[in-house]
């Protein structure tokens, strides 16, 4: 939904509604993969994964790909009912996105961010997170496709929370936070977590709320409630 500078509102044309998906889609991609490259903390649910794959003889991608899956169920239980055609499309949005994530990983890798000295490492992990959650404001906004973790959380939101994105986020991170529990007590390590991963879980729904209002301003949530209790949108 984007508002007109005489306030009256209107849907999103084609074109925009491209851009938008898209260019949120590769920011967030490559921002997780370059959390991940700096080797001082990721994305929660980023950080969970690669924690996981220590454990488990699956690759990341194939990961994110499962906790999408897993998600999405928790999405379909908090909606109340099944959009077969958002259940598809957010799955389709998972998988392109847990192989873009190893891309910008293996991009920035291969760049050289994990040799950089520590204080420049720490500024492009800070900065990943930042983009990560501008990124997810953007789509969630546009609500047209979503990865079903951030479908989870935008639920939460506005399910049970009245529209506060820092509350919902935190909560949607009680599972990937446990699975890193579970790979701690396993291995006594936990990898990927660090500074970046405490800023993501104390700060991304912040930073998500402020680009809501700062960030393509225009762009406005279309979320509903139906009097039955289902969430639409």
């Amino acid at each position: 939904m984007i508002v007109l500078p005489d306030g009256t509102k209107r849907r999103l044309k084609t074109t925009e509604m491209f851009f938008y998906l898209a260019f949120s889609v590769i920011l967030n991609s490559l921002a997780n993969g370059l959390t991940i490259a700096t080797h001082l903390g990721s994305a929660v649910w980023t950080a969970s994964a690669v924690n996981l794959e220590t454990q488990i003889s699956w690759n990341l991608s194939l990961i994110l790909l499962v906790y999408a899956i897993v998600v999405q169920i928790l999405n379909v239980i908090i909606r109340r009912h099944i959009v077969w055609s958002l259940v598809l499309s957010n799955m389709l949005f998972a998988l392109c996105f847990s192989y873009l994530v190893q891309a910008g990983n293996q991009l920035f890798t291969w760049i050289g961010v994990a040799q950089l000295a520590f204080g420049w490492r720490l500024m492009l992990d800070l900065i990943g997170i930042c983009f990560i959650a501008t990124a997810v404001s953007i789509y969630q906004r546009v609500n047209v496709m979503l990865h079903p973790n951030d479908e989870f959380s935008y639920l939460l939101r506005f399910r049970f929370f009245h529209g506060n994105a820092a509350l919902g986020q935190i909560v949607s991170y009680v599972i990937p936070v446990c699975i890193m529990g579970y790979c701690w007590l396993k291995s006594g390590q936990l990898h990927a977590v660090g500074i970046g991963t405490l800023f993501a879980l104390v700060c991304q729904g912040l930073i998500i709320g402020w680009a809501d209002r700062h960030v393509f301003a225009r762009l406005q949530h279309r979320f509903k409630q139906q009097k039955t209790g289902q969430l639409s949108s």
